[in-house]
């Protein structure tokens, strides 16, 4: 059965994110040419220039479909926790999972915030936003709670940092008893 106008066009959209991940793992952004990625994929230049404006709106998208696969399995694992503090828990768990994906940390760590620091730096991060929601339970009646911003930006890059230093060999088990210290430490009131 011959394929659908739109099975061809996500067909192709698909073929031309896989390839440019591989390439973007394999070589960095900044050396991965337009010809190569084409190539990869197995589509004409004028194929990927229809799905995508250049070859930055193209790593952005290979960067969001990275991220919203992060977030959605933290999201599946830690849905049906029973606090905030389990919650949080389960979904470090399951962001060391996603990032052990091969090349997720060179791409979201490394890559993506070299080019942002280039550029404008397009989209969100979804896992951050599921960090703030967390993190605002967990912090609900403490006077943290007030700190949200900065906390979310300080306890996101501790997650980064972990997620390197596990990709890099560093125990994973030290890293989530770690996090587990750091989220009880946030919610001690202060003594007066």
């Amino acid at each position: 059965m011959p394929r659908s106008n739109r099975e061809r066009t996500d067909a192709t959209r698909t073929a031309l994110l896989d390839a440019a991940r591989t390439l973007f793992v394999e070589k960095g952004y900044a050396e991965t040419a337009t010809p190569d990625i084409v190539a990869a994929a197995e589509v004409t230049r004028g194929a990927l220039y229809h799905h995508f404006a250049d070859k930055k709106a193209l790593f952005w998208a290979v960067i969001e479909r990275e991220a919203k696969d992060v977030a959605a399995d933290i999201d599946a694992r830690s849905a049906d926790a029973s606090s905030a503090r389990e919650a949080l828990l389960q979904g470090a768990s399951a962001y060391f999972d996603a990032m052990a994906v091969p090349g997720r940390t060179k791409l979201l760590l490394k890559e993506a915030p070299a080019q942002h620091a280039i550029d404008s730096g397009e989209g969100e991060d979804p896992a951050e936003e599921g960090l703030k929601i967390g993190l605002s339970h967990l912090l609900s009646g403490s006077e943290n709670l007030k700190l949200l911003d900065p906390l979310t930006s300080l306890i996101s890059s501790a997650f980064e940092k972990a997620a390197i230093a596990i990709n890099c060999g560093a125990n994973r088990t030290d890293y989530e008893a770690a996090i587990a210290a750091l989220l009880d430490g946030l919610t001690v009131q202060p003594r007066r």
